[in-house]
């Protein structure tokens, strides 16, 4: 289980993927930096970028892979060592593999027809029998992730395919789950995505470069336009021949869909736009739902940073009560922090979140936040709140209750650990000392992702396919 999660209570980030081809030739390296930094948010456990010079010798891939943050590990002398005119990056957060520079993405193959370059985002279901089906065929791995799978598998297919492309589609037919793959190969760059959608992905312009990425504001930071999203089940083939390819033949009904709901609730940064769906706007309209089905007479509306701000305005604007920040945030905290020892008085929270004492006292708090894992948190922040002089404190949820695991990349523990396992919301409500509780109405989910299909797993226990008998989620279990 990855520790952090453990303090934070907060689920945990997917991981980021960014990709993309100059036709004119020119270095990539950079562009990819900046848009991997926008999507950091995603995964802050490692990062790596892998290049390639189209019009030098085939198959010659530059790569560098790091533990940590970019801004710790890729410097201007680094980037400038990575020449090459396509290339794919990587943010990483584990879901399953352990955090280790082995598993740090992207990987590169070298194989019979040259070299593949591979970034994911997502966990496949049937990843330890697709495995064990390549060990007993003479298969060595270097990594414990699923993603080396998908790789093997691309790279296996490849010998009888035409096109790499053409062995992306067979490999798909063999893979289950949730992902978003961005392969570069010598002349070609491609981007897959999983025939539910679980995972965004995004097709991008900028000049005569075209860019894959998890999320339109990675497009935005380096001034690409945004294109298209690739559609659940499709591969699209970007090469300076004929500009981008579209091969639909894995897509499957969009009643079939199964998006993940959490990219609108808070995976996605709000200034992207999720398979043409405001996050900005989801969030705003859940606040204003949990206004509508939660009502409570207070003073002010406040966010837990960062997630839970959007939501909190949404409620505000409907409720009429005003908005307010009750927290700072210490920005200079990532996920990697030093956890306080057990019999320090530093409360790992603290470390991250203090209460604003003049903006809440002699106040009835509501307080916003995007959901509720364990409960280990919201006690604590609660409790900041009172100490800070919070006549109530009643807390909102801008998701419904976490019932059952995620098998799809979405690091939900099981059943076990979730506060809300066999406990009422009133439960709930006193174990975190809050003065009342409110989570998101279930039928609102599909109203805040804009109608399109969702996966509603994680909440109903029903997913979009069927999960596996045991638990494959590594660390997770």
């Amino acid at each position: 289980m990855n520790t952090e999660t453990e303090q934070t209570d907060k689920l945990g980030e997917e991981c980021g993927v960014f990709g993309i081809y100059d036709f004119d030739g020119g270095d990539v390296a950079s562009t990819i930096y900046y848009g991997l930094f926008a999507l950091q948010h995603r995964g802050q456990e490692s990062c790596g970028i892998a290049v390639s010079d189209t019009a030098g010798p085939k198959g010659k891939v530059l790569s560098a892979k790091e533990m940590g943050l970019l801004n710790e590990n890729f410097t201007p002398d680094t980037l400038e060592k990575l020449k090459g005119d396509i290339g794919v990056g990587h943010v990483r957060y584990s879901t399953t593999g352990s955090s280790t520079r082995e598993n740090a993405q992207p990987l590169v193959l070298n194989y019979v027809k040259g070299t593949l370059g591979l970034a994911h985002n997502g966990n496949l279901i049937n990843a330890g029998e697709l495995r064990h089906e390549l060990e007993y065929s003479g298969a060595i791995f270097q990594t414990t992730i699923d993603s080396e799978v998908i790789a093997y598998h691309i790279a296996r297919e490849r010998l009888n395919s035409k096109t790499v492309e053409e062995a992306v589609g067979r490999a798909m037919h063999k893979i289950k789950g949730a992902y978003s793959l961005i392969v570069m190969s010598p002349r070609k760059l491609i981007g897959a995505r999983d025939p539910y959608g679980f995972k965004p992905l995004c097709i991008g312009r900028r000049d005569h470069a075209y860019i894959l990425a998890s999320e339109t504001c990675a497009l935005d930071t380096i001034g690409a336009e945004y294109v298209r999203d690739v559609e659940p089940g499709e591969i699209v083939t970007i090469s300076p021949d004929k500009g981008i390819e579209s091969d639909k033949s894995m897509c499957l009904p969009r009643e079939k869909h199964g998006r993940c709901i959490f990219e609108y609730i808070y995976f996605a940064r709000p200034d992207s736009r999720i398979d043409g769906v405001s996050v900005y706007d989801s969030r705003i309209m859940a606040g204003k739902f949990l206004a509508m089905d939660s009502p409570v007479e207070a003073d002010l509306v406040v966010g837990v940073p960062e997630s839970g701000n959007c939501a909190a305005l949404g409620y505000s604007m409907q409720s009429g009560i005003p908005y307010g920040q009750a927290f700072v945030k210490n920005t200079y905290v990532g996920r990697t922090f030093i956890k306080p020892g057990q019999k320090s008085r530093e409360s790992s929270v603290q470390v991250k979140l203090n209460a604003i004492k003049e903006a809440v006292n002699g106040k009835r708090i509501i307080m916003i936040d995007d959901s509720i894992v364990r409960g280990t948190t919201s006690d604590r922040i609660v409790r900041m709140l009172r100490e800070a002089g919070a006549k109530e404190v009643h807390m909102r949820v801008s998701s419904p209750p976490f019932l059952y695991p995620c098998y799809f990349g979405t690091d939900v523990p099981a059943r076990e650990q979730l506060i809300a396992y066999e406990r009422s919301v009133e439960e709930i409500c006193r174990i975190i000392g809050a003065d009342s509780l409110g989570y998101l109405r279930m039928e609102r989910l599909t109203q805040i992702a804009g109608g399109l299909e969702i996966c509603k797993g994680c909440f109903t226990g029903e997913y979009p396919l069927k999960p596996p008998t045991e638990d494959i989620r590594g660390e997770l279990a």
